[in-house]
C-alpha cells in the first residue's frame, strides 16, 4: 500500500510540477489573417466578392482551406503548446473565429472570443482570442474611429481587453488595424496619425491611474515602427536606458533595422505587424515579463512562396482577383511572457 501511494504521489507531483512550467510562459502572437470571410452575401457589407457568386468565386471549399491553414499556422507558432493570446483582424464576424478555433489542430485550446462588429464598410474587425485556463477575461471595450474632416470613413475600432494571467498580473491589451495606405503615404499618413492619438489618450488614462500598468499593443499599423504615428504619436520606441514603467518599446523596432519585415510589397519588406509592450513589462522585477529582443516574425519555409528572384515571402490567399490558395499575406509576429 506504502508503495502504491508513493507512486501516486510521485505522479502527482510530476503533473503539478509540468502544469508549473507550463503557467510560467505565455506565448503571445498577432496575426493579420487576410480576409477570413465567410461564404455569405450580407448587405450591409461590401462582401460581394466573398462569395460563391462573387468575383473571387469564394466558396466552402476555399474557406474551408483557410480555416485549415490558419490553424496550421498558429498550431505551429510554438512547438510545445498552443499559444495562450492570439490578437487577430481581417476578420469579418464571430462566426468565422468560432469556425476557426474549432479546427482540429486548435480545439483542444478550448479558446474564448472577445470581438466586436467594427464599422468598417468591408466588414473588417479586430478580435482576441485566448484559452480561459490562462488568461481570466475581466472586461473589454471599443475605441471607435471617427475623422473629424471625414465623417464618412469608418475605419476598424481599436479592441481593448484587460485581464489576468497567473493570479495578481493584469495585462491590458490593444488589438489595432490602422487605416491603409490606399493613396499614398504622405496623404493617408494623417489618418493613422489620428488613430495613434485616440489610441496614445486610452494608454494615458490606464497609466494615470496606474505608472505600473502592464500594457500590450498589437496589430497591423500600416506604419513601420519609426513612422511619426508610431514614434512621435504613441510614442513607442527602442529606448532601454529608462527606467519609466509608463514608456512603451517597440519589440519589432530593431527587427525593421535589420530589414526585416512582417509584410513583403512589390519586393521591399514593411514590419507593418506592431509589437508594443509598456516599459514596466521589461524592468518590473515581479511577475510576467519579456525581453528588448523577445519580438519575433514566424517565417517557417512552408509559410512561404519563393518569387521569381529566390525570396522568401508570405504565401498569400489571393493576388488581386487570382486565387493563390496561400496562408496570408502578412506573417505572424509573437513574443513570450515568463516569470
Amino acid at each position: 500500500m506504502l508503495k502504491k501511494a508513493l507512486l501516486l504521489l510521485s505522479a502527482a507531483l510530476i503533473c503539478f510540477s509540468s502544469f508549473s512550467k507550463g503557467k510560467k510562459e505565455i506565448t503571445v502572437v498577432f496575426y493579420n489573417v487576410e480576409n477570413l470571410f465567410d461564404t455569405i452575401n450580407h448587405p450591409d457589407k461590401r462582401d460581394n466578392d466573398f462569395t460563391p457568386m462573387g468575383k473571387l468565386n469564394w466558396d466552402t471549399k476555399r474557406y474551408s482551406d483557410k480555416l485549415s491553414k490558419l490553424s496550421y499556422v498558429l498550431s505551429s507558432i510554438n512547438k510545445e503548446v498552443l499559444p495562450e493570446i492570439i490578437g487577430l483582424c481581417e476578420i469579418e464576424n464571430k462566426e468565422v473565429i468560432e469556425d476557426l478555433i474549432k479546427e482540429e489542430r486548435l480545439k483542444k485550446g478550448k479558446y474564448q472570443i472577445v470581438h466586436n462588429e467594427s464599422p468598417d464598410k468591408r466588414g473588417i474587425d479586430c478580435a482576441l482570442i485566448y484559452k480561459k485556463s490562462e488568461f481570466k477575461y475581466l472586461k473589454h471595450e471599443t475605441i471607435n474611429i471617427e475623422f473629424p474632416w471625414e465623417k464618412e470613413y469608418k475605419t476598424r475600432d481599436i479592441l481593448y481587453v484587460q485581464g489576468l494571467v497567473g493570479r495578481k498580473d493584469t495585462l491590458n491589451i490593444f488589438v489595432n488595424h490602422w487605416p491603409s495606405r490606399r493613396g499614398g503615404q504622405e496623404k493617408s499618413e494623417p489618418n493613422r496619425i489620428f488613430v495613434a492619438k485616440q489610441l496614445r489618450k486610452a494608454v494615458g488614462t490606464i497609466q494615470a491611474k496606474n505608472p505600473f500598468a502592464k500594457v500590450i499593443i498589437m496589430g497591423d499599423f500600416n506604419d513601420e515602427p519609426t513612422d511619426k504615428a508610431v514614434v512621435e504619436t504613441l510614442k513607442a520606441d527602442n529606448d532601454r536606458n529608462t527606467d519609466n514603467p509608463m514608456g512603451l518599446y517597440n519589440l519589432m523596432y530593431d527587427l525593421q533595422a535589420n530589414n526585416e519585415g512582417s509584410y513583403n510589397y512589390r519586393g521591399d519588406w514593411n514590419m507593418l505587424d506592431n509589437l508594443i509592450v509598456s516599459n514596466s513589462l521589461l524592468n518590473e522585477s515581479r511577475g510576467y515579463q519579456t525581453l528588448h529582443n523577445a519580438g519575433r516574425i514566424f517565417r517557417n519555409k512552408w509559410i512561404c512562396f519563393k518569387n521569381k528572384k529566390g525570396v522568401l515571402t508570405p504565401n498569400k490567399t489571393y493576388g488581386g482577383t487570382k486565387y493563390y490558395g496561400g496562408f496570408s499575406d502578412h506573417f505572424p509576429v509573437f513574443f513570450k511572457l515568463k516569470k
